[in-house]
């Protein structure tokens, strides 16, 4: 099993999000050529690019490809509430999203997976560190691996669903829609939603810290 993963938002967007979706390869391509062939898609499929109908017909195309979704979510004011002045940075929050996503998937397939993870947010030091941390989980029975975007249908597909958690989050217009889109998948547990309210004080992934 492949287990790909991106990330929606941050701090200063006021809400973040880790979207972990489990497909073979094999599968992952395919989603992405059809979306490609029907939306004459020529770039990189991104949820902050497609509009509410092809949102739609990207998620219901990975459901019945037998696709599967955790995503775990956080919102800034949640966590200036949980820990005050000791606000996590970026970082720390996204590997604590990351841990979140990926850990049931371990729990379901006994460690024998492989995640990608995209490399786009962060320079070549974190990120190696942000992988280092999600293969320590996986251990010997799992492989954890960076990914460029562009070059992972997986990791595309990922981001729809990391971008769709997070219009969730920010409430805006476009939220009620995107909701009941998700809601029959959600129903069935197909997606599977975790929410983040504190962050451990330490993690593996966090910088550190000038002294």
């Amino acid at each position: 099993m492949t287990i790909y993963c991106d990330e929606s938002g941050g701090i200063g967007a006021g809400v973040m999000t880790v979207a972990a979706v489990a497909l073979p390869p094999d599968d992952a391509a395919a989603v992405l050529d059809h979306v490609r062939a029907v939306l004459g898609l020529r770039g990189e499929l991104k949820g902050s690019r497609i509009d509410t109908a092809e949102r739609a017909f990207v998620i219901e195309l990975l459901m019945r490809q037998g696709g599967r979704a955790v995503i775990a979510t956080t919102s800034m004011a949640a966590l200036r509430t949980a820990h005050g002045a000791a606000m996590p940075e970026d970082i720390a929050i996204y590997a604590a999203l990351l841990d979140a996503a990926v850990d049931p998937w371990i729990a379901a397939s006994g460690g024998c997976i492989a995640v990608e993870i995209d490399d786009g947010r962060y320079d070549a030091r974190l990120n190696g560190l942000l992988r280092a941390e999600v293969q320590a989980g996986l251990g010997q029975w799992g492989q954890a691996r960076l990914a460029d975007s562009k070059r992972s249908p997986g990791v595309q597909i990922a981001d729809v669903l990391a971008n769709s958690a997070y219009q969730i989050g920010l409430n805006g217009p476009r939220a009620p829609r995107i909701q009941a889109m998700l809601a029959p998948f959600v129903a069935d547990g197909s997606i599977r939603f975790i929410t983040l309210d504190r962050i451990a004080a330490a993690t593996g992934a966090t910088p550190p810290q000038p002294s």
